[in-house]
């Protein structure tokens, strides 16, 4: 597990201390809830480019064919 120190202004860890903020498990959730808001705006900001870009939608077919080669192409890593 890994350990990690952060320095914080004293009236802001005092706040977050109040409001029970800094326990193992709410910075855990805390870091777990913005890892996921980051990749729904990496994931928005990616379906803006491909827009951008103009190209045709994918078929339901096409976008299983491509899952299926990206997982063929990860366990052929593995091996």
């Amino acid at each position: 597990m890994t350990q990690v120190t952060v320095s914080l202004p004293d009236h802001l860890a005092l706040q977050a201390r109040n409001a029970g903020l800094l326990s193992d498990a709410a910075i855990r959730q805390l870091l777990e809830d913005a890892m996921r808001r980051e990749a729904g705006r990496k994931l928005l900001g990616l379906a803006r480019e491909i827009h951008a870009a103009g190209l045709p939608p994918m078929s339901d077919e096409e976008i299983v064919a491509e899952v299926k080669a990206y997982r063929a192409e990860r366990r052929a890593r593995r091996l």
